[in-house]
């Protein structure tokens, strides 16, 4: 997955036309037999099973119901809806700066009431500490050449923090060990960051677990960064671009590997244990 690029978004919209195609020949349907049926030009047909064109909701609908899979309808929505949007290259999602990128989640992170976080990379954003999340937005600056409003994002995250505190709204987060000890600015940046996440750890709406350094991973494979919102959709970090899953069956998938890495993690006491072990190494 980390070599997803755009290309794949037409390799997306193949796939779900040979979907498509083998529903229809399944009914038992010619493209011109289902064309007619549902008052298309028999090219239509063709052109959504080569994947040249991409499908309305109304265009699912009369597909499924003529080859009586009316039970998938919803499935392939939500494949079509995620085609276009399933990889954004960072530079162009951030073009229009970090502050915007940060503002953008907001409606989503709102709606949301069970959040489900893995991180093989950095802290999660919502429990970093404002010079830890300084750090690692103006080192995406500093990479990606992206216009210098960092700090104004550094503030947005910041605020995006009283999710924690809205009682209403469920956060699980995994880390693997080397997160934390990962040096992330400098020594000072990262003790702060590691006493943060040990109060974080505290708050009754927040589950964290840490996946220890040595253990054996069994089905918790160590995987790209991603965030479950609910049961709706997978945001996944890559490190070219952002990833935005929403068939349900895919994001299935990503409830599965948070599943397997949280059986590996552990959690109270023992993750605390690491942290404090993680600051006692920066001293």
């Amino acid at each position: 997955m980390s070599s997803l690029s755009l290309s794949n978004v037409q390799q997306a919209r193949h796939a779900l036309g040979l979907r498509l195609r083998e529903l229809r020949k399944d009914a038992g349907l010619t493209s011109r037999e289902l064309a007619r049926r549902a008052g298309w030009h028999e090219s239509k047909c063709s052109r959504l099973e080569h994947g040249r064109s991409s499908p309305s909701d109304q265009d699912i609908r009369s597909w499924a119901s003529l080859c009586g899979v009316q039970d998938q309808i919803a499935d392939l929505i939500a494949t079509v809806r995620g085609i276009e949007t399933m990889y954004v290259d960072w530079r162009r999602m951030e073009r229009g700066g970090l502050k915007q990128v940060q503002q953008s989640v907001a409606p989503l992170m709102e709606r949301t009431s069970r959040f489900r976080t893995y991180q093989s990379w950095v802290v999660p954003g919502l429990l970093q500490t404002a010079r830890y999340t300084r750090t690692v937005l103006g080192t995406i600056s500093a990479l990606r050449d992206v216009p210098g409003d960092f700090e104004d994002a550094v503030a947005v995250r910041v605020h995006r923090q009283r999710v924690l505190h809205s009682g209403r709204q469920r956060f699980a987060m995994l880390l693997e060990e080397w997160v934390l000890r990962t040096v992330i600015g400098d020594s000072e940046v990262m003790t702060e960051q590691l006493d943060h996440l040990v109060t974080a750890a505290s708050l009754p709406c927040v589950s964290l677990g840490i996946v220890p350094l040595g253990v054996p991973r069994g089905l918790g494979w160590p995987v790209e960064s991603f965030t479950l919102y609910d049961d709706a959709q997978a945001n996944v970090e890559l490190v070219a671009g952002h990833l935005t899953v929403t068939r349900p069956s895919e994001v299935a998938e990503y409830a599965r590997a948070f599943t397997e890495l949280s059986e590996i993690a552990v959690y109270g006491p023992r993750a605390r244990k690491l942290i404090i072990a993680a600051i006692d190494s920066l001293k």
